[in-house]
């Protein structure tokens, strides 16, 4: 039976990426997004059920999952792509947009992390990624926002990771250090292009820790291009 495979916060980026790469593995693949109409073209591509989903809204969660269950069946990977940012001085930024982007970036991975567990601990294997930044390990001025979100999902993937990592559900976190590439978006000339991070390349590493043997499972990546500082 193929494995199936639910990436949440789907766009043109990695998770576009993701979506092709585990078809072409032999997955079942399922979309889900605020907007899945901007995914109809990715969804003919890999035949992936292309569902609509708010993370941040705990009945649109529960809601994808119900979906999933009628017919699609429970997911063996889930991957948790989306986030938001207000950018600004602290002093200056609106409360009501700093607690929505909390809500998407770190709250969101919680619901869809709550949902996907009680489904894989029934089956007994499953495997949790979620997309992190390097603002989840150093925050950066103008960005709170991003920070406090980054930085709660990189804590609640740590504490999954202890908690059921032992029941055989590896959960890993990603920290993208840089910008990725995405077609059409511009790059100044002067800077290499390949001091972006491909998604294709971010992608293959997120296949092979899935992959991973459960004797050398890790918790945590680093991916940054060769030129980012660090």
């Amino acid at each position: 039976m193929a494995e199936k495979a639910l990436i949440v916060g789907t766009g043109i980026g990695l998770s576009a990426s993701l979506a092709r790469l585990f078809k072409k593995n032999g997955m079942d693949v399922a979309l889900a997004s605020r907007n899945p109409d901007k995914n109809a073209a990715l969804a003919e591509e890999t035949s992936a059920l292309n569902l609509a989903c708010d993370a941040s809204d705990i009945s649109s969660v529960d809601t994808l999952f119900k979906a999933l269950d009628d017919g699609f069946g429970a997911p063996d990977i889930v991957v948790y792509n989306p986030s938001a940012r207000v950018r600004g001085p602290v002093a200056e930024l609106d409360p009501e947009k700093v607690r929505d982007a909390i809500l998407v970036t770190c709250y969101g991975g919680f619901l869809v992390a709550q949902q996907a567990v009680r489904r894989m601990e029934a089956r007994g294997s499953g495997t949790l990624l979620f997309t992190g930044a390097s603002a989840g390990v150093k925050g950066y001025p103008n960005s709170s926002s991003f920070a406090m979100g980054k930085f709660g999902l990189r804590g609640l993937c740590q504490s999954l990771a202890r908690e059921l990592q032992p029941k055989n559900i590896h959960v890993a976190h990603f920290v993208i250090d840089g910008a990725i590439a995405i077609d059409g978006r511009p790059w100044p000339a002067d800077k290499p292009e390949d001091s972006r991070l491909e998604p294709d390349a971010i992608a293959e590493t997120y296949l092979h820790v899935h992959r991973q043997h459960r004797s050398a499972w890790t918790w945590e990546v680093e991916l940054r291009p060769w030129v980012e500082t660090f």
